[in-house]
């Protein structure tokens, strides 16, 4: 198995207090890993210092090489970034909002190249938010600048796709194409790591990291039962998971 991501003794502080302790996890080339656990175990810590946007002490190894030796233009040429809650000028066209994603692609001399034009317009078709272009990003509802924002990170074409929350202020029927696009770049060969809160999507992924007061307490198959067991504790046994009609769903505990 190939391995995209490796921490070794993994920590992190945030105004004072440590929020990840000694993680040392690997995550595996061309799969989704999904990062699941309650509000407050770490698991937006645990990403930002995975893309190298929060110190950390330990290491970060991308296809083995530290993090800490990588230009931030070979970052960015490597890593795609969707975060949370992300700001962004509303007076940009949702065009030219898109278009960042192929920044690391382009010199300070040239303009976007055919290329970028294609990928920019394909990332936006895949969102649908290709009716959009020409409009400010201000003008957008909450779900439809998410959608704008998954589009900037397609567009950026990178080997390897962090997202942190990329659900937020979707509707159901977006949420289903997001994970038709998490497939089609799973094809592609990309390795995709999210956060997510939604449990019965998340059991869609292939490898499920279970995280717990800034610590990795599981990390295995997403269909294993040990998985499951270690999910439904992190949530003090409030949740079940359960297998029907060939998917798992995600009950109360009765």
């Amino acid at each position: 198995m190939s391995i995209a991501l490796q921490t070794q003794g993994l920590g992190a502080t945030l105004a004072g207090r440590r929020v990840l302790h000694q993680i040392d996890l690997c995550i595996a080339a061309k799969r989704w890993t999904c990062v699941l656990g309650p509000n407050g175990a770490g698991k937006t810590s645990l990403l930002k210092a995975l893309a190298g946007l929060l110190p950390h002490t330990g290491q970060v190894l991308w296809q083995g090489q530290a993090l800490s030796t990588l230009t931030r233009q070979q970052r960015a040429l490597q890593l795609s970034w969707l975060g949370q809650g992300e700001a962004s000028t509303p007076d940009l066209r949702v065009w030219d909002v898109a278009m960042l994603g192929r920044l690391p692609h382009q010199t300070w001399l040239d303009g976007p190249s055919a290329q970028d034009q294609a990928m920019v317009e394909a990332a936006l078709k895949a969102t649908h938010a290709w009716d959009w272009r020409e409009r400010p990003l201000g003008e957008l509802s909450g779900g439809e600048r998410q959608r704008v924002l998954l589009a900037r990170a397609l567009a950026g074409n990178a080997p390897l796709m962090l997202m942190d929350e990329p659900l937020t202020n979707l509707d159901p029927p977006h949420q289903v194409d997001w994970l038709e696009q998490v497939h089609c770049l799973l094809a592609q060969g990309t390795t995709v790591v999210s956060v997510l809160h939604e449990i019965g999507m998340a059991l869609h992924a292939d490898d499920i990291v279970v995280m717990h007061e800034g610590q990795v307490v599981h990390h295995g198959a997403a269909g294993d039962a040990a998985t499951h067991a270690a999910i439904e504790s992190v949530f003090a046994h409030r949740i079940r998971i359960h297998a029907l009609k060939g998917q798992w769903v995600v009950l109360p505990r009765v």
